[in-house]
């Protein structure tokens, strides 16, 4: 996991300093970052991060923001037209509580986001959070816990605050 972490950090360095307009090296940056080129109409406006890459999977139409992080190694998936705000953190990995073990070992979950949900600027997702379809999570929420299609979350623990 190590050398894949550095590898990426490497290439996401070089991607965030490329000019805007080069579009075939962003291009180019990508498919070495995700293991395979872009799915159509992505758009990603760096400076961009992840720790390991291979585990984002990003469907058509998904438009991330700049200054996004992605903790992918437990898995990343973005549905189709998922919008994703300037400096939203997505987070797969963790560590045990525990002081003893903190350094041990990784414990971790997958993020499920389904289709057309908005995530708003800074928010937060933590591992195992499955948020449904069409539902928004708004700017600054931290979610530990699922979040259901058609819905608003906010807050410091993201709560429903309405559904349609």
């Amino acid at each position: 996991m190590s050398e894949r972490v550095l590898r990426v950090t490497e290439l996401t360095s070089r991607l965030n300093v490329l000019p805007f307009e080069d579009e075939v090296g962003k291009a180019n940056l990508f498919e070495q970052i995700l293991g395979r080129p872009l799915p159509g109409r992505v758009t990603i406006y760096p400076p961009f991060y992840t720790d390991h890459g291979l585990h984002l999977d990003l469907s058509e139409r998904v438009f991330i923001n700049q200054g996004c992080t992605f903790l992918d190694y437990a898995g990343i998936r973005l549905g189709e037209g998922v919008m994703v705000g300037p400096k939203a953190t997505f987070i797969t990995v963790s560590h045990p509580v525990d002081p003893g073990d903190r350094r041990l070992y990784l414990t971790g979950a997958p993020i499920d986001v389904a289709e057309n949900v908005w995530i708003g600027a800074g928010a937060t997702i933590m591992p195992g959070v499955r948020i449904g379809r069409d539902a928004v999570v708004a700017a600054g929420a931290v979610v530990v816990d699922d979040v259901p299609a058609a819905s608003l979350v906010t807050g410091p623990k993201a709560t429903v605050r309405r559904r349609w």
